[in-house]
């Protein structure tokens, strides 16, 4: 299979019916043979029902995991990554905040051996912001991306390791993902740590992003899980998974 696009959803049942006809659609355009498959992290609003009802053609393989609870966007995007079949694997928030188009060039990429892992980035030049976050939000940013660098020692070059929308070759992907212990939001962080600590080639690319303010991130209930979660990825970092 050539690519698999990974969507997790938590209560997007508004969103995600257009999620998974946007993913289809790219898959076709590109005639690739591909799979979608939303992972519904316990929903209380039937998402996952709604994925279902979106309207792909037959060519498309569409799975739908449903999670019993609840159990972090980490947790996931590893359930939907290990489900995958593709050489290439791409992981995207709902919302579709970046065109599918951005992938692309780092598509080609990855299947010239290039490059192992692209990651998207809001703050390389060349990206275009059509909406942007709360000013709280970006000042929360700034903070994590230097405590990011402080605590775990991810290279400084890396300039937006929280962007939902990223490539791996499909190996990589998978192998990374079943040692993945993050179960929250910091799980890209965590990947990236083990990544250059294997020695993978990770990039990142500018794209087109559009802020979706329906976000499930809640940064003050969320600041404990988060601050754990950092000191988890310190430890991985160090070697002391």
């Amino acid at each position: 299979m050539d690519i698999s696009i990974v969507l997790p959803a938590l209560n997007e049942a508004n969103k995600i019916r257009s999620d998974v006809e946007a993913a289809a659609a790219f898959i076709v355009e590109q005639k690739k043979q591909g799979e979608v498959i939303v992972v519904d992290d316990g929903s209380s609003d039937g998402t996952a029902e709604a994925a279902r009802s979106a309207g792909i053609p037959s060519a498309v393989k569409r799975e739908v995991i449903r999670l019993k609870k609840n159990t972090g966007k980490g947790f996931a995007v590893k359930t939907g990554i290990l489900a995958s079949q593709g050489d290439i694997v791409l992981f995207a928030d709902s919302g579709t905040c970046v065109p599918y188009g951005d992938a692309l060039p780092q598509i080609k990429r990855i299947l010239a051996g290039e490059v192992d892992i692209a990651m998207a980035s809001r703050r390389l030049k060349g990206s275009v912001i059509r909406r942007n976050r709360s000013l709280k939000r970006r000042v929360l940013s700034r903070f994590f991306r230097l405590a990011a660098v402080v605590l775990t020692g991810v290279p400084p070059r890396f300039t937006d390791t929280q962007c939902g929308f990223k490539l791996y070759k499909g190996e990589v992907a998978r192998e990374l993902f079943a040692e993945c212990l993050t179960k929250g939001y910091l799980f890209e962080l965590e990947i990236l740590v083990r990544a250059l600590g294997k020695g993978y080639r990770v990039e990142e690319f500018p794209v087109e992003w559009t802020c979706d303010r329906d976000t499930r991130l809640k940064p003050g209930s969320d600041a404990l899980g988060v601050a754990r979660d950092l000191f988890r990825v310190r430890k991985i970092s160090r070697g002391k998974d």
